[in-house]
C-alpha cells in the first residue's frame, strides 16, 4: 500500500501540474482575445486620401513644387500609384496576405482586399511603362518604370526569400526616381503623354476588371448563364468546347472574399480616376466627359459605404436578406457601363 507520504506527495505534485495547466489555459485565453482584437483592428479598411494634397505635399517635401503651386502632368497619377502602394505597405498591420502567423494569418477579408488594390496597381503601372510614359510605339519605354511593373506583379504570398513587402518597396523606390525625373524639366527628365489614346488603353483595362468582378459577385445566387463566348462572331472558334448553357456559383467560403476584393479594386479606382480628373483635364474637356468621369467616381463610392453586418449576408435575390455581393455587384456593373460610354466617347474625333 502506497504510505501517507507518499500520497500527500502525490496529490501535491497533482496540485502543482493543475495549476500550471489553468495558467497554460488562462494565456491561452488572453493569447486569443489579444489576437482577435489585433484581427479586428487590423481589418479597418484605410481612409480615402485626397490625390492632389498628397501630390503636392510629396512634391513639396522633395523640392519641385514652385511657386505657382502647378504640378507638371502626370504628377498627380503617379504620385497616386505611389501612396497606393505605400498604403498597402504602411496601414495597421502592413501588408496581411503574405502573414504566416496570428493573427495576419486568420483574417482573410482584409487580404482579399489588398489583392483587389494590388490588382489595380499593376494595371496602372503596366499602363505607365507601356503608354502614359511613351509617345509612340516605336519610343524607348522609361529606364525606371521597366523595374517598376515587373516589381508590383511579384507573388502577392511570398512571406521571404524575397518577400513581397521588399519588392514592392523596391517597385516604389524606382516610381519615386520616375516621379523625381517627371518633376525635373528638360534633359534627362521624364516623360507623361496625356494623351486621349493611351486613357482610352488603360480604360479598356479598367473595364475588363469591372466586368469579370461583376460576374463573380452575380455568382453569389447560383445562375444558369447561356454561353456567349463566341457570339457575334460566325467564324470564331476556340480551343475546348463548352456547353451551351454553364451554372455558376461562388462557393460558401468565397463570397466575403470576392466581395472585399471588389470593394478594394473600387477603392483603389477612385483615387486613380480622380488624379486621372487632374491630369487629363483638357483632354476630357475637349470630349466634353468631365462629367462622365464625375459619375464613375459617384457609382464607386457607393461602393464603399460601411458594412454594418458583422459578416457578409448573402440571401437570395428577392428573399428576407439582404445580399451584399447583388447590392456590390450593381454599383460595379453601372461604373463599368459607365466607363464604357467614356471611352466610346473619347474615341470619337
Amino acid at each position: 500500500m502506497m504510505k501517507f507520504a507518499d500520497k500527500l506527495s502525490f496529490l501535491q505534485g497533482a496540485g502543482r501540474l493543475s495549476s500550471v495547466g489553468k495558467w497554460i489555459a488562462i494565456l491561452v485565453g488572453v493569447l486569443c482575445i489579444a489576437w482577435t482584437a489585433l484581427g479586428v483592428y487590423w481589418s479597418n479598411e484605410p481612409d480615402q486620401f485626397d490625390v492632389v494634397s498628397a501630390a503636392k505635399q510629396q512634391a513639396e517635401q522633395r523640392g519641385y513644387l514652385n511657386n505657382s503651386k502647378k504640378l507638371v502632368v502626370g504628377y498627380t497619377t503617379t504620385n497616386t500609384l505611389y501612396t497606393l502602394v505605400d498604403t498597402l505597405l504602411e496601414k495597421p498591420g502592413g501588408f496581411l496576405s503574405n502573414d504566416i502567423l496570428p493573427p495576419g494569418a486568420l483574417v482573410d477579408n482584409i487580404p482579399a482586399w489588398e489583392f483587389g488594390v494590388l490588382v489595380q496597381v499593376r494595371d496602372l503601372s503596366r499602363a505607365l511603362r507601356k503608354d502614359f510614359s511613351r509617345s509612340q510605339s516605336q519610343s524607348t519605354e522609361d529606364q525606371n518604370l521597366k523595374v517598376v511593373e515587373p516589381q508590383f506583379n511579384f507573388d502577392h504570398t511570398s512571406w521571404a526569400l524575397p518577400s513581397s513587402e521588399s519588392e514592392y518597396q523596391r517597385g516604389n523606390e524606382e516610381l519615386l526616381k520616375y516621379l523625381d525625373r517627371l518633376a525635373v524639366r528638360g534633359e534627362g527628365g521624364a516623360q507623361f503623354y496625356a494623351r486621349s489614346d493611351n486613357l482610352q488603353n488603360w480604360l479598356q483595362d479598367v473595364e475588363t476588371r469591372l466586368g469579370s468582378l461583376s460576374q463573380r459577385l452575380s455568382a453569389s445566387v447560383a445562375q444558369t448563364r447561356e454561353n456567349t463566348d463566341l457570339a457575334g462572331d460566325a467564324n470564331a472558334q476556340q480551343s475546348t468546347q463548352e456547353m451551351s448553357q454553364q451554372k455558376v456559383k461562388t462557393p460558401w467560403l468565397k463570397i466575403d472574399d470576392v466581395f472585399y476584393e471588389a470593394r478594394g479594386a473600387s477603392w483603389a479606382l477612385i483615387h486613380m480616376l480622380r488624379a486621372v480628373e487632374v491630369d487629363f483635364v483638357f483632354t476630357l474637356q475637349d470630349k466634353n466627359a468631365l462629367v462622365s468621369l464625375r459619375q464613375i467616381i459617384r457609382e464607386l463610392e457607393a461602393s464603399q459605404a460601411t458594412v454594418w453586418s458583422p459578416m457578409i449576408l448573402n440571401g437570395s435575390g428577392f428573399g428576407m436578406l439582404a445580399n451584399h455581393s447583388l447590392v456590390m455587384a450593381s454599383y460595379i456593373s453601372r461604373a463599368n457601363a459607365a466607363i464604357i460610354d467614356l471611352r466610346r466617347l473619347l474615341e470619337q474625333g
